[in-house]
């Protein structure tokens, strides 16, 4: 199939709704051979900021030299955006070519993936094919049943700012809401937390313990906002014994800030495994 046949297959009728849970993905990246198995990841949960903390990592890893995927949704122009290497968008060949390969698996299951399934399996057949070293995965809904929570362990399980969303979906109390979002907490990981509701902290201090995964809250004492406009804001943050002084952020809003300092802390404890220098 070509581009303009590989989107319509994607957006076509037989992959329309959400339907929660990990079974038909399972599945599909089982008939591809599970891509997923050969890459690391960076996965990111949250209600707030889960797009600027990927866009921040992923610049970090490739600044530092890694061969970089990210995986985010929704799109802004295109919807190659949602599938990115070295922070290009999937060409538009490329995506026809991956599309054509994984919707044979597709087409071969009896219960059929939804369409952020399919993509989902189309960005790990991707970012196989261009040997990422590291990819940064954002959730679509919640996390515990997210299409992405097929993955085993990763680097680091990056959880932003919790607050009321998908309530249908994830509950209606913060701690329901936090429960799901904690669901990506894997056995023996990483984990960092934005750290804004206490009640949302407790559900996932309790996730990691019972998963005996390391909890590091992000430490808003260390922030100093220096100054903010349309341009962008200068801080400092000191974390981990690195002190971070007058950084400025080309993102507008102080709220971006905040959500820097989480990514810092998150760069603190990926450089124990990455070479990421302070």
């Amino acid at each position: 199939m070509n581009y303009e046949e590989a989107i319509e297959y994607i957006h076509g009728i037989y992959w329309r709704g959400s339907k929660l849970g990990l079974s038909r993905t399972k599945e599909l990246l089982e008939l591809l051979g599970n891509p997923q198995k050969e890459l690391k990841f960076v996965h990111v949960a949250g209600t707030n900021g889960k797009g600027s903390t990927c866009a921040m990592l992923s610049s970090v890893f490739m600044r530092c030299g890694y061969r970089t995927g990210l995986y985010i949704s929704p799109y802004i122009r295109r919807f190659n955006e949602r599938i990115q290497f070295d922070g290009e968008p999937i060409t538009d060949a490329e995506l026809a070519e991956v599309t054509t390969h994984v919707s044979a698996s597709a087409e071969a299951m009896k219960d059929k993936p939804t369409e952020f399934e399919l993509v989902t399996a189309i960005g790990m057949e991707y970012f196989k094919r261009k040997r990422c070293e590291i990819v940064i995965l954002e959730t679509g809904l919640g996390g515990t049943l997210d299409s992405t929570n097929i993955i085993d362990t990763p680097e680091a399980a990056v959880i932003t700012a919790i607050d009321y969303d998908h309530m249908r979906d994830l509950g209606d109390t913060i701690e329901q809401i936090a429960s799901a979002k904690a669901g990506i907490i894997k056995p023996g990981g990483d984990v960092i937390f934005y750290g804004n509701n206490k009640a949302a902290e407790q559900v996932i201090e309790k996730r990691c313990a019972e998963q005996n995964a390391a909890l590091t809250v992000t430490d808003f004492r260390s922030l100093n906002v220096k100054s903010s406009t349309i341009e962008g804001s200068v801080f400092d943050y000191t974390v981990d014994g690195a002190v971070y002084q007058n950084l400025f952020l080309p993102l507008p809003g102080v709220y971006q800030v905040y959500n820097a300092a989480l990514v810092l802390t998150a760069l603190s404890v990926l450089s124990r495994k990455f070479q990421i220098p302070p």
